[in-house]
């Protein structure tokens, strides 16, 4: 796009000239409460003022990521009660696949075909097809894929198994739902072998699908939860979410484990504070998501928009062909509206506004694209 930044305010980036953009992907996901909130912006300086990089791991006790740990649990199931934090979502699916060899003993792994964790080397080895990472192999042995929501992948879980790693939804192939039933079959697959589940909710979790993270909705508790991209409210923050007992695995032989120069950094950890403090103490902004998710898809409607997938504020809208997604991504830049496609669904636009986003900016938004697509 090549856009020349120079502010952000709300659901809104500015351009050098002044031109105000309407941004409906919150920089994938991230700007879960918009650009420049005022409480994560007072976090962030106040715990700035206060102090940044001291020693993350061993020796300080830092308050920034006690108080976000805290109440991070406290909105999570009983057994989901140790917190990992991580600079990102690619680090925390390092930490998370670990974790699980070093808890179960074993070394093989099993994830869904057109899923994306991550692009470290170990994260990227749970991809299928090797588009985007055939130039860099050999990666890490021991990979099976199944087909998201087929019945017939769940015999590829078995007692060698460390763990099964999913998105809850699965995003870059273009928005895709589980269903609950094979959602809970996988969690059944995993209790009979042994193997650990692994939810990864970096782009699903701090709201985006209309609870604060999407597992909720389907009646399954993970083993390791991963969290990213909005849980830093737009400072780089992850996290691998497990229950003391497995977290311990990393404790011992050798006593560390797994350990990190920065993540979990106090400036960071403050902006993750202030952004859940938000949800949840204003829990108006999720209760909305929706409701105005119906209304995206009441007012998106055009003879060349060939389906819509969604779950929250979160929608890929199927076009054509590639050709047909770029001509109508430059049409709503023009515009002043900001949108984008997927890693392996390019016939989709994406759409993840900030949940903040109004019904007044959701209708001068749907107009826009349907303008561009009548191009």
């Amino acid at each position: 796009m090549a856009l020349e930044i120079a502010g952000g305010e709300g659901v809104y980036l500015i351009d050098t000239a002044g031109k105000r953009y309407l941004d409906l992907i919150a920089g994938i996901g991230v700007s879960a409460l918009g650009h420049n909130h005022p409480a994560v912006v007072q976090a962030v300086q106040r715990q700035a003022a206060t102090y940044m990089h001291t020693l993350v791991y061993g020796e300080f006790v830092l308050s920034p990521q006690v108080e976000l740990a805290t109440l991070l649990c406290a909105q999570l199931p009983p057994e989901l009660d140790n917190v990992y934090f991580t600079n990102s979502g690619t680090e925390a699916t390092e930490g998370a696949m670990k974790l699980a060899k070093r808890y179960t003993g074993r070394a093989e792994f099993v994830a869904a075909t057109h899923a994306y964790h991550g692009s470290t080397q170990g994260a990227a080895s749970l991809m299928w097809p090797k588009d985007f990472t055939q130039a860099f192999h050999p990666l890490l042995p021991g990979i099976t894929h199944l087909e998201f929501n087929d019945d017939a992948g769940l015999d590829r879980i078995t007692k060698h198994t460390a763990a099964v790693v999913l998105e809850t939804v699965q995003a870059e192939w273009g928005l895709r739902t589980p269903r609950p039933e094979w959602l809970q079959a996988v969690r059944r697959r995993c209790d009979e072998t042994g193997a650990l589940l692994i939810l990864d909710e970096i782009q699903a979790g701090m709201g985006r699908t209309g609870t604060l993270f999407a597992f909720e909705q389907y009646g399954v508790v993970p083993d390791i939860l991963l969290l990213a991209k909005g849980f830093g409210g737009g400072m780089p923050l992850g996290a691998f979410v497990a229950r003391r007992e497995v977290m311990q695995a990393l404790t011992s032989d050798p006593v560390l484990g797994h350990i990190t120069t920065f993540g979990g950094h106090p400036v960071s950890c403050a902006a993750g504070l202030a952004t859940l403090r938000t949800l949840v103490e204003q829990p108006e902004i999720i209760a909305a998501v929706k409701e105005k998710e119906a209304r995206f898809r009441r007012l998106l409607v055009h003879p060349r928009i060939r389906e819509i997938r969604s779950a929250g504020l979160w929608m890929a809208v199927e076009l054509a062909d590639f050709g047909e997604v770029q001509q109508t991504i430059a049409g709503c830049l023009e515009r002043g509206l900001i949108t984008d496609w997927f890693l392996f669904n390019e016939r989709s636009l994406r759409i993840a506004p900030p949940l903040t986003i109004s019904e007044e900016e959701i209708d001068w938004a749907c107009g826009v694209i349907v303008a561009a697509l009548g191009e």
